[in-house]
């Protein structure tokens, strides 16, 4: 009986996830704001099926275990309050960016129960914390007029932030990414991120000067460098390309695109010179089976493991993910694809792409020039590291040991993810105050022509 439900399951859940994927996309074709609170709800109802459907399994494969059934109430009673506190607190809230962030949590928290039990009960409390510190986000940007004018400080604890960590940082993986405080591993270079955005943005904002940009991109170059010599290549490549997307779009010049691209393959080849963790992952890209005992293991295991998966997967808790070396982070992709299926896995792909869309819909419509560059960055900041984790798994590019936004394992990249989503809310709120105070100056100057006529007449 148990293995037919599992059976039926799958089945479900790609259809669940198809439905919810379709949704994030018809949605931008309907003009009836009715029509699309109608799309909205039935997301979630779709989001919350999908969890029941696998926590179910969950519950029946690890043997009825209690705790299963009580983590699964703990997420249901999780997800109420954060839908219902955020449309409450903030009415003009982007529901669509709510609801994929809900997703994307959802199925984070199922793969890893599925993986290990501890490690998503972990999650489940960085994600509450973050969810209250996030709440906050969204009126200090509607509210902080002067956050463009704080360049120098954004700048100041980017740069002490990452020198602290290649001077005194743990080093994991090859590479000095952070700090163990009590058990808990913190990761400043996620932070730091979202703080190199707001410094690029306000310079920008000052001043498009040749000069300044000099200035800009040298403080920059700074960021990247420290972050070179900590070993944290996948964090140095994301803050690279958001500087260069950020500058090509603030300038409008392509000479600049060009240049960056250009010193951006330079350093790279220099990279692979230097550091022998970048030689080890550049060779398994190029031939896995080949240096299968000497590097080349963790991404054979990855396309095994989406290669037995197939289209439909071989079904919640019926694969072998624990095969695949940090499966539970750098390689979640692989473990969902292998058991959830590669239809599923394209699905969630999608469903990050119109994360994107949004982000870039929001910095499209904002007037504010700041506010409109720091979505941009951070929806680059987002999609460049779905791209860089799903192309590592898949041998699309080499490994470059970055999290999958939301779903991987990692307090610190979890944090750093609300707080970008809490961010784009506050953004969000900010065009929607920006159009109201357009449609009051409409008709306070319909008021004047309306009096000025009066008195001709």
């Amino acid at each position: 009986m148990v293995q037919f439900i599992v059976e039926i399951s799958k089945y479900l859940i790609i259809v669940l996830i198809a439905i919810y994927t379709l949704l994030c996309f018809v949605i931008f074709g309907v003009n009836s704001t009715e029509k699309q609170k109608g799309m909205l709800k039935n997301q979630n109802v779709v989001m919350f099926l999908f969890h029941l459907v696998a926590f179910i399994v969950l519950y029946l494969e690890k043997e009825m275990d209690i705790k299963i059934f009580g983590f699964y109430l703990m997420q249901i009673l999780f997800f109420i309050i954060v839908l219902l506190a955020y449309t409450k607190l903030y009415p003009q809230v982007s529901r669509l960016v709510l609801n994929n962030m809900c997703m994307l949590l959802c199925i984070g928290f199922v793969i890893l129960t599925r993986l290990k039990y501890e490690l998503a009960l972990k999650q489940f409390i960085f994600a509450s914390a973050g969810v209250v510190l996030s709440l906050i986000v969204p009126i200090i940007i509607r509210k902080f007029k002067s956050l463009a004018k704080l360049r120098i400080v954004y700048g100041v604890v980017g740069i002490i932030s990452l020198g602290v960590v290649a001077v005194a940082g743990r080093t994991q993986y090859g590479a000095k990414l952070g700090f163990n405080i009590a058990g808990i591993n913190i990761q400043p270079s996620e932070l730091v991120k979202i703080v190199f955005v707001f410094f690029v943005a306000s310079c920008f904002v000052y001043s498009l000067e040749f000069k300044d940009i000099v200035i800009t991109t040298g403080i920059a170059a700074l960021h990247v460098l420290i972050l070179v010599a900590s070993k944290d290549l996948g964090a140095a490549l994301i803050i690279f390309i958001v500087y260069i997307t950020m500058l090509y779009v603030a300038t409008k010049q392509p000479l600049y695109l060009f240049a960056g691209m250009g010193a951006g393959a330079i350093a790279s080849y220099f990279a692979y010179r230097i550091f022998s963790h970048v030689q080890v992952r550049v060779n398994a890209w190029r031939d896995p089976m080949a240096t299968y005992e000497t590097g080349g293991y963790q991404v054979a295991q990855s396309l095994f493991a989406i290669g037995t998966g197939s289209w439909i997967g071989r079904g919640l808790m019926q694969g072998d993910p624990k095969l695949i070396p940090v499966a539970e982070s750098d390689f979640v992709f692989s473990a969902i694809a292998e058991e959830l299926g590669l239809v599923f896995a394209i699905c969630l792909i999608l469903i990050c792409i119109s994360v994107y869309i949004m982000f870039l819909n929001i910095a499209m419509e904002l007037r504010n020039g700041f506010y409109r560059l720091v979505a941009l960055g951070l929806g680059t900041c987002y999609i460049f590291q779905v791209f860089l984790t799903v192309g590592g798994v898949t041998k699309f590019i080499p490994s470059t040991g970055v999290t999958l936004p939301l779903i991987s394992y990692g307090g610190s990249s979890l944090l750093s993810t609300l707080i970008m989503f809490a961010i784009i809310q506050g953004l969000y709120i900010v065009r929607e105050d920006e159009e109201e105070d357009i449609e009051q100056k409409k008709r306070e100057r319909l008021k004047r022509n309306v009096k000025k006529r009066a008195k001709r007449i």
